[in-house]
């Protein structure tokens, strides 16, 4: 499928694991839903533009889906049962190519493969 679910290894406060996330993805900026009060133990996550995961991830129990490109009536969807964390959609994708890199490189040792670290992000944060 598209999307992941993991467990926490340490339950976290909801604004604890959003600012964490933010950083770790080095996000300009995150849009979140309203906060639930409660420990984030399990957690949605989808690459690029996720939300039509979004009952999946409510289904599946999680406590915060991460994910991209929601648009503005699509956060009411989230129905107080689960916190959205809109980190970007470059965001949210740009560490996928030194997976693809590393695969790349086990399995294919005899070509050589060129891992770019331009950044192609379009949008700009102020």
């Amino acid at each position: 499928g598209a999307g992941m679910i993991g467990i926490l290894s340490q339950p976290a406060t909801e604004i604890s694991f959003l600012k964490k996330v933010k950083k770790i993805m080095k996000a300009g900026s995150l849009r979140h839903t309203a906060l639930l009060h409660k420990k984030v133990c399990k957690v949605a996550v989808c690459g690029g533009s996720g939300s039509f995961l979004l009952d999946e991830a409510i289904i599946s129990g999680a406590d915060v889906f991460v994910t991209a490109d929601f648009k503005y009536h699509q956060f009411f969807d989230a129905e107080n049962k689960i916190v959205i964390a809109d980190i970007g959609h470059y965001e949210s994708e740009q560490f996928t190519k030194e997976l693809f890199f590393e695969l790349l490189n086990k399995r294919f040792s005899t070509f050589a493969i060129h891992l770019s670290r331009v950044n192609t992000n379009p949008i700009n944060y102020l």
